[in-house]
């Protein structure tokens, strides 16, 4: 049978008013037993400092909470928020409880320490700690559960002990916890978690290229030793940038530059991942999710399409720049130029350079025919290539390159029905210019362009063209 008891404290009366606001003041000793015992209060509990509060049972603390005792136990007990309106834990003393329960959606704020020396449960509701800092504070030892993107705490979080320990830290809209493993010896840690612009971004220490602008971790240490310090990222949450994942380290801020730490990381930049830093002994800094590599963004550097060598086929080339993350290809035709439909896939290689890819289309070519690249992310977005067109004319008609990839030299095949004059250009991918000239093409057969000695190997753009005839091509230079 559960009771209700108090010593030397003004009169409890929700027994007979459920619902009527009753504060209650503990000016002298406040003792509860064992579990069986339960004290409701259905408005505002202080606990002054003349008191002497003991909490073996359960406490139930419907408003807020205010402590001036110095040095009170924590008890054996559980100290249980369940307001509907917020909350507030004041006070010049650090209030301790052995189990803390935190039931309220509409929040409690910190203004005083709360200290908890066994488990603490997220029933529902956030915890807010005040900008003072005050802490919530987990002795050596205690643990927590249910916490989640709705209830976390948002500000201070203290650990004292030398065990694993996940700091339950957020913004309040998401929990983004951070870890402190493989401590050598007990310690004091005090973390927050900063969802803003990342400080002194740019200023980076070899090895490392870039770290994460979007979010971080503050982590002071009272007293302790060293510690590993393990992050993570998860991009539905909040915005990773696009990493090669076996590049990835941690890093923290020596009040001049960010510094790699070192770890290595699992999982994929696009999804959720994380990484555990090298022991470290120099906290009171940020620290955030770097990279000794950058990754650039997909680039199409070129989609060609022309007929084949015996007129019979179409023959389409694309090329791409910093390849990475790419899902698959789709190759796509239009007899219309309005309407598209898929006709072939193509996996990449995704090793975060340039790659060439060739499909032959052998449906039949009836005046003309329209060609795109789909490019398919594994982050679900989609990029188009320009729309290339194919047509012909007569069955005589043919231009194309014999050999590619090429030496010293491009050699092209002309049909009678294509003799004239040309201009050509060879360009880079950064559009340069590297090599011009006329072909005067008299007769059908091979014409041969001798490459200046200024190409280094490489990929290479030639177009070659009159009024009434063109031909683009990447060229891949051994």
């Amino acid at each position: 049978m559960k009771k209700a008891i108090w010593f030397l404290v003004i009169l409890f009366l929700p027994v007979f008013f459920v619902n009527a606001q009753v504060n209650l003041q503990n000016t002298g000793v406040l003792f509860s037993t064992g579990s069986n015992d339960t004290l409701y209060i259905n408005g505002d509990f202080t606990n002054t400092s003349a008191a002497a509060l003991t909490n073996n049972g359960i406490m139930y603390v419907k408003q807020n909470l205010i402590n001036d005792q110095a040095s009170m136990t924590a008890g054996t007990g559980t100290l249980y928020f369940n307001g509907t309106a917020a909350q507030t834990v004041n006070g010049t003393q650090v209030f301790k409880t052995y189990d803390l329960i935190t039931n309220n959606t509409a929040g409690i704020t910190l203004n005083n320490n709360l200290s908890v020396s066994a488990v603490h449960t997220f029933t529902s509701g956030m915890i807010t700690t005040s900008a003072t800092p005050n802490y919530l504070i987990y002795e050596s030892g205690s643990s927590y559960t249910g916490d989640g993107d709705s209830k976390h705490i948002y500000g201070w979080v203290k650990k004292l002990g030398s065990t694993n320990f996940i700091f339950p830290v957020g913004n309040a809209t998401y929990e983004r916890t951070i870890a402190l493993n493989n401590l050598t010896a007990s310690a004091e840690f005090n973390v927050k978690y900063n969802r803003a612009v990342t400080p002194n971004y740019t200023s980076l220490f070899s090895p490392l290229v870039l770290v994460d602008t979007s979010e971080y971790w503050t982590i002071n240490k009272i007293s302790g030793t060293a510690a590993q310090v393990a992050m993570n990222w998860d991009n539905s949450k909040v915005p990773f940038p696009n990493l090669m994942v076996a590049d990835i380290r941690a890093a923290y801020f020596d009040g001049t530059f960010w510094r790699n730490i070192g770890g290595a990381a699992t999982g994929s930049a696009l999804t959720t991942g994380n990484v555990t830093s090298n022991s470290v002994s120099a906290f009171n800094t940020n620290f955030t999710i770097g990279s000794i590599s950058y990754v650039l963004p997909l680039k199409i550097i070129s989609f060609t399409a022309g007929r084949g060598r015996m007129n019979d086929y179409t023959k389409i080339n694309w090329t791409i720049g910093n390849e990475l993350n790419v899902d698959h290809y789709e190759l796509q035709r239009s007899d219309d130029g309005i309407n598209f439909y898929t006709i072939a896939f193509q996996s990449p290689f995704n090793r975060g350079g340039t790659e060439f890819y060739s499909y032959n289309d052998w449906n039949m070519l009836k005046g003309t025919a329209y060609y795109r690249l789909k490019i398919n992310n594994r982050s679900a977005m989609v990029n188009y290539s320009n729309i290339v067109s194919v047509s012909i004319s007569g069955n005589n008609k043919d231009f194309y390159v014999i050999t590619n990839p090429i030496d010293a030299g491009i050699e092209i095949y002309v049909a009678a029905a294509l003799k004239g004059m040309y201009n050509y250009t060879l360009t880079d991918m950064n559009g340069q210019l590297m090599q011009s000239g006329m072909l005067d093409i008299k007769y059908a057969g091979v014409q041969s362009i001798k490459l200046k000695s200024v190409f280094a190997p490489g990929a290479y753009i030639l177009v070659v063209k009159n009024e009434a005839n063109s031909l683009q091509k990447t060229i891949i230079k051994n």
